[in-house]
């Protein structure tokens, strides 16, 4: 009754709040690598300067996950990702191929899958050489790879995360289906949802902060944020910053020669 008297006074509810992350932290969510070192290295330069600059803050850091595959320095990225997480609040999302990554040591068919998305790239940069992925047949690819591939580095990749909550946001890899609770989402969607995700046009729960579907620019829809900017292909590494209310971007982009800037924007594109 009292809702529909204020329809006819003309009365508005109040505006809601806009999303915020908790007083006093600053989260840094960085997009796909794929095997990106150089990429990553200038990111993680670019934010250590950040974190010299406001001792006073709690930063949080995480990495959505697809830290592997395309490109040329998988195993570097795996590398640097866990000398930085003993530095820093790091935390990092399992991606879909870090999955696969997974599921080529299981089974030969998981090996052939793997290969044949970004794996090769992978395997490379383990120590396999071209002349064995061109001369050796599928079973003996797996067990090349089981033998170069440390199986510390395996167990490390397989307690990556499914889903970081901050606040009002939510961090996943690939999205969520809107018609689950967060509580109840399944690692297949976290990993490797697109449609029903990002053709959902109704509110969400949290603003859902995610990679997996590759844009050319952040793409902000309100209610989810990809910032997946196709590291591998594009030279541009993405990091979305959440500091309270407020939301900007960083991003390593690589020129023609090589050579990796930082580039800073206030806000999303």
């Amino acid at each position: 009754m009292f809702q529909r008297l204020r329809e006819i006074l003309g009365f508005s509810a109040p505006a809601a709040p806009p999303p915020a992350v908790p007083d006093g932290t600053r989260w840094y969510a960085i997009g796909d690598i794929h095997g990106r070192l150089d990429l990553f290295a200038a990111m993680i330069a670019a934010i250590e300067a950040e974190i010299a600059g406001a001792p006073s803050l709690d930063h949080r850091i995480v990495l959505l996950g697809d830290l592997v595959d395309r490109g040329p320095d998988s195993a570097a990225v795996i590398a640097r990702a866990r000398q930085w997480q003993e530095e820093r609040n790091l935390r990092i999302l399992a991606g879909n191929h870090e999955d696969m990554f997974l599921a080529a040591f299981e089974r030969v068919e998981g090996m052939r899958h793997f290969l044949k998305h970004g794996g090769y790239e992978t395997l490379l940069s383990f120590g396999v050489t071209t002349e064995d992925l061109a001369r050796l047949d599928i079973e003996d690819i797996h067990k090349r790879a089981c033998e170069v591939v440390p199986g510390e580095v395996r167990d490390y990749v397989a307690g990556f995360e499914t889903m970081i909550a901050a606040g009002d946001y939510v961090f996943v890899h690939a999205g969520i289906d809107p018609a689950r609770p967060l509580a109840e989402q399944e690692r297949g969607d976290l990993l490797w949802i697109r449609k029903g995700f990002l053709d959902h046009k109704g509110p969400l729960k949290k603003v859902v902060v995610h990679g997996h579907t590759i844009f050319e620019h952040v793409m902000d829809c309100g209610s989810r944020i990809g910032i997946d900017t196709g590291a591998f292909r594009s030279g541009v590494l993405t990091a979305l910053v959440l500091e309270g209310e407020q939301r900007r971007i960083l991003q390593a982009r690589a020129g023609e020669d090589g050579a990796v800037q930082i580039i800073t924007g206030d806000r999303p594109d």
